[in-house]
């Protein structure tokens, strides 16, 4: 018999029969990693524990441990999710069941679901596993895929548009066989816990011209206590959904009369807006930016030269045929500001020069994709671009990140980390096809994230089509990951907008470096991570409603308006409560609207023209003199602090 040789994680190597399975590989190493198991890496490449091996490679087993086997565990809970669906509903026609980070979930062409559904759903999906059913792998022909799949034309398309020349698999478990590439885990019973969370619309392909269907989500786990703790989780994170606290708190408001994603902000959130907006444009004015204001729309040529509408077209709204061309939303400010820069001819001794915009910009995100303030198609942008030399680009690199790492030790923020976004050389249609000013870039970039010891991965083809960039990468309290600030190296600009700057001895140098960057990401974007992050109570410089005013009776109302106009009067955001109610229950409606300082105002406060202070975690401070609690106040806002 022929003998293969296995190279495994620890560069030891066995020898096993040609044809030996990967379980029976994980077998010869340990009877627990063999029951653990749950896939395998050969050469790099997922494969089932069932696989036969038929040349040397190198092994990895797959268990709970690691990351890819977590996916194969949701996978294949998808398809049981599919198998259960069709048993109960047999009409409905299965389209995709990926994995997505929070989970899984399965699309359906059928009528909308339930809650009701969800839990017969989830009891046949329980019968499932209790057979621990084998997952099969099973490799078809083009024309065995057409004719296995000919009554979901959802399948069809999907087969038609696999190469000749690949191998199409299915995977059955039982009576079900489903369209898929694997790996899955060696049989059902592996599924140790789950839950079907919700319940969502989508379209097919993700295109809204295409057919809606249902989608049903859920979550899986090794082992029920990790789906305990993802539970309590979620139940946290309920509590801290910034669109819940949005809409308890009066913050902002996105209403259908005015359009999906395009949020209004009220008057207690916009004076957060304006508090961040504030924080931003002190510390870019500390930092040598000088501020522009672009206009909200723009003639289809900038677009065309700076290369957005070839590149980024499908983001960008419709066009406007007005008499005089045709115009376009704005969807990023940089051409405008490339303009600016542009308006005259510019000396070395003025570089680097910083532009900077608190500006709107428009998105056109797919209905399915807007989420609260997470994803909107009106953005207000913490924008800036950096002109330098090629020599500059480090140190200001260097500043950019330095300038997010203290605005992220202002908000308390520490779950983060970096990630830079390369671009890929093959892909020529995306990215544009500039080898050395990529390599050049691309290694800048590198360079500074290791001199400031950040931590930070590395990702392929996730660049700007005009250069690399450094995306701050943050988890939201479901978990999900997502890009909150931004800093990209542009090299395409300086051919696009002929900017050039005149050196030292007068002649015209055209290597002009252009750094994007937005710290603060978008505000929308920003502020969601705020109040979640605060839970809705947040610091006292970012409070709307910093201090609330309580009187015990009405004849102590006189004084209680004279404390009011001197905390208004010093730049104290405060409120009153006047009302015929007792002072425990003003006090708790104080505290549970996240009102920082309650100052009640009985006989004694105003014989003594004093307040009684207490905060909303209900911690008595007792008497006191209203000028030393401004100033106390003052001095806490002043240096915002985060608690």
């Amino acid at each position: 018999m022929a003998m293969i040789k296995i190279t495994l994680p620890d560069s030891s190597v066995k020898q096993v029969e040609k044809g030996a399975t990967a379980l029976q590989v994980a077998e010869t190493i340990g009877p627990r990693l063999a029951k653990d198991a749950y896939a395998a890496a050969a050469d790099g490449i997922l494969i089932d524990m069932s696989r036969k091996l038929e040349k040397d490679c190198k092994l990895r087993i797959i268990t709970q441990k690691d990351k890819e086997g977590i996916e194969v565990l949701r996978h294949s809970s998808a398809h049981v999710l599919a198998e259960a669906v069709l048993s109960l509903f047999p009409d409905a026609k299965p389209t995709i069941g990926p994995v997505v980070e929070e989970g899984f979930y399965y699309d359906f062409d059928y009528r909308p679901f339930t809650s009701d559904d969800l839990s017969r759903i989830e009891e046949c999906m329980r019968e499932i596993i209790s057979k621990k059913l084998s997952f099969e792998r099973v490799e078809l022909s083009k024309d065995e895929a057409l004719k296995m799949f000919a009554e979901n034309r959802y399948k069809t398309e999907m087969i038609r548009e696999i190469g000749s020349e690949e191998i199409i698999t299915a995977y059955k478990q039982g009576n079900f066989i489903d369209l898929c590439r694997g790996p899955h885990l060696p049989d059902t019973g592996k599924i140790a816990a789950f839950k079907l969370t919700k319940l969502a619309g989508a379209y097919w392909r993700g295109d809204a011209k295409n057919q809606q269907l249902q989608r049903i989500y859920g979550i899986s786990f090794p082992n029920k206590e990790q789906l305990a703790d993802h539970l309590k989780r979620l139940e946290e994170a309920e509590k801290r959904d910034h669109k819940k606290i949005g809409k308890d708190q009066e913050l902002f408001m996105i209403s259908d009369m005015i359009g999906k994603g395009l949020p209004v902000w009220l008057p207690r959130g916009n004076m957060i807006k304006q508090e961040i907006e504030r924080f931003a444009v002190e510390t870019e004015d500390n930092a040598g930016y000088l501020r522009v204001s672009t206009p909200h729309l723009a003639k289809e040529e900038l677009f065309l030269r700076s290369g957005h509408l070839p590149h980024y077209k499908e983001s960008m709204y419709p066009p406007m045929v007005m008499d005089d061309g045709t115009y376009y939303l704005k969807a990023m400010n940089c051409p405008m500001h490339h303009l600016v820069f542009g308006y005259r001819p510019r000396s070395y001794r003025e570089l680097p020069l910083r532009i900077a915009e608190y500006g709107t910009v428009y998105r056109n995100e797919l209905s399915g994709a807007l989420s609260g303030l997470l994803r909107v198609r009106m953005l207000s942008m913490n924008d800036a671009h950096i002109y330098c030399t090629a020599e500059q680009v480090e140190s200001e690199i260097a500043s950019v990140i330095r300038m997010v790492q203290d605005y992220y030790s202002v908000f308390g923020f520490i779950d983060y980390h970096f990630r830079l976004s390369l671009g890929d050389p093959g892909n020529k249609e995306k990215f544009i096809d500039e080898p050395e000013n990529w390599n050049f870039t691309q290694e800048t970039l590198r360079k500074v994230l290791k001199k400031l010891n950040c931590n930070f991965v590395e990702a392929s083809g996730e660049a700007a089509f005009y250069g690399p960039k450094i995306d701050i990468q943050f988890k939201t309290v479901l978990g999900r990951e997502e890009t909150m600030s931004t800093i990209q190296l542009d090299f395409a600009a300086k051919k696009r907008f002929e900017l050039t700057y005149a050196d030292e001895k007068g002649a015209i140098n055209h290597e002009v470096m252009v750094i994007h960057r937005a710290p603060l990401s978008t505000h929308e974007r920003f502020t969601a991570f705020v109040i979640e992050h605060f839970a809705g109570r947040f610091p006292l410089w970012l409070s709307p409603a910093q201090a609330i005013v309580l009187t015990v009776a009405d004849r102590h109302i006189p004084h209680a308006e004279a404390m009011l106009k001197k905390l208004n009067e010093a730049g104290i955001r405060a409120e009153t409560d006047f009302l015929a109610k007792t002072i425990p229950k003003k006090v708790r409606d104080a505290q549970l609207a996240n009102i920082n300082y309650i100052l009640v105002i009985g006989d004694k406060e105003t014989e003594n023209s004093t307040v009684n202070v207490r905060t909303r975690d209900n911690i008595v401070h007792g008497e006191k003199n209203i000028d030393i609690l401004i100033r106390e106040m003052q001095s806490e806002i002043r240096n915002r602090k985060n608690v």
